[in-house]
């Protein structure tokens, strides 16, 4: 049972200090529009750092693989100090989509061939599995892998593909031609530079975290563990960067609340601070309100996943649904509380308003995770009903 209750340990403390600590040095806003501005999207040498020093990028992998071993509430205040300074970074493509799927879907063999140089930061993965009308989920697997005498080969595009342009291995997810849903699903390796691989990158709204459009014609592909059957990782895999994702809006969304607090102490208007208007403070404590609550629901859904909670993936759409709204109405606040100059270029606070939008609709927005969260519960429901059903009177 998940305790409600939350409470970081002494040890977990000391961590977030030393990633935020190492965030301010090396990820100032000046370096974000710097890098916002580049192909790659991120700094190599920090995120060589980010390996060595730190050791991120390996940050919930096996230690037999080359990683730390730390849990999802580890992996949930990095993504949360990173949110904060807005890291540049292909964090969440490699070390938590990618490593996640390779070592819950792939072989033994291949996620030790795989994870070692992902954990060292070496390589860069990324997961392909939106499609270009960019549904979220599984379901919405759409790629088709056709069997051949020696393999298999993929004919298709997919749309979304985080750092898709720099990465140095993509695992693609496919299914079996007539398949549906969960079923038929498999994952498979490619080498960006095969031939039949062409990458785009995308131009999005938000050009802090980069996307790429990847087209596979005729490419031929390395299966990663078993035929048709990697639906239910794949569904893991995306529960834990939907929660990965929504502490990262948590940690966004306190760095806006934080500097919007710090501004309307020295905004004045009518010969006094704006902070001290009621009608401000209303905003600033809801602010504050929608801040703490998701912060609490996905530090709750880390621990869930962390406990192998059979409610994960309820709490990660829970999670994931409270931190885009909390998010998005804290940058859309913070860009009003700040007056004219919060709609300038110059003024920082629409970098972190980009990474609101686009985070809200990455891997599903808060209607599609409640439509799920509610399925979720009628399953439970039923199941329920007909246990009571069977049990003697």
């Amino acid at each position: 049972m998940v305790s409600a209750q939350f409470h970081f340990t002494e040890e977990q403390d000391q961590f977030r200090d030393m990633v935020r600590r190492f965030l301010v040095d090396t990820s100032p806003t000046t370096e974000v529009r710097r890098l916002m501005q580049t192909d790659a999207g991120y700094d190599a040498a920090v995120w060589q750092r980010l390996a060595r020093e730190l050791g991120l990028t390996g940050l919930t992998i096996e230690e037999k693989h080359g990683g730390a071993g730390f849990g999802m509430v580890d992996v949930c205040i990095a993504m949360e100090e990173m949110g904060r300074a807005l890291l540049c970074a292909p964090f969440l493509a490699s070390s938590v989509l990618a490593a996640h799927a390779i070592a819950l879907v792939a072989s033994e063999e291949d996620a030790g061939r795989l994870l070692p140089s992902i954990a060292a930061g070496e390589v860069i993965a990324t997961l392909a599995i939106t499609e270009p009308d960019g549904r979220p989920g599984v379901d919405a697997i759409a790629l088709p892998a056709e069997r051949t005498g020696d393999g298999f080969v993929l004919d298709g595009r997919k749309h979304f593909v985080l750092d898709g342009c720099s990465a140095d291995v993509l695992l693609v997810a496919a299914r079996s031609p007539g398949s549906t849903g969960s079923d038929g699903l498999s994952l498979f390796e490619v080498a960006p530079d095969a031939a039949g691989v062409t990458r785009r990158a995308l131009t999005t709204l938000d050009p802090t975290r980069k996307q790429a459009s990847i087209e596979f014609d005729g490419v031929q592909a390395r299966l990663l563990g078993r035929v048709d059957e990697a639906g239910p990782g794949l569904v893991r895999t995306l529960d834990i960067a939907a929660i990965a994702l929504a502490n990262e809006m948590v940690g966004g969304a306190a760095r806006l609340l934080e500097d919007t607090l710090a501004y309307t102490k020295i905004r004045m208007q009518f010969g006094r601070s704006i902070a001290s208007f009621q009608a401000i403070k209303h905003r600033c404590a809801e602010m504050l309100l929608q801040v703490e609550l998701a912060k609490s629901a996905a530090y709750y859904a880390a621990e869930a996943m962390d406990a192998e909670s059979d409610e994960a993936t309820y709490l990660a759409s829970l999670a994931k649904a409270g931190a885009s709204e909390a998010y998005l109405h804290t940058a859309i606040e913070a860009i009003q509380l700040h007056g004219g100059i919060g709609f300038t270029f110059d003024q920082d606070t629409h970098l972190w308003f980009k990474r609101a939008k686009s985070s809200e609709v990455m891997f599903g927005d808060p209607a599609w995770h409640r439509e799920r969260m509610m399925q979720a519960l009628i399953v439970k429901e039923r199941a329920s009903s007909e246990a009571q059903m069977g049990q003697p009177a």
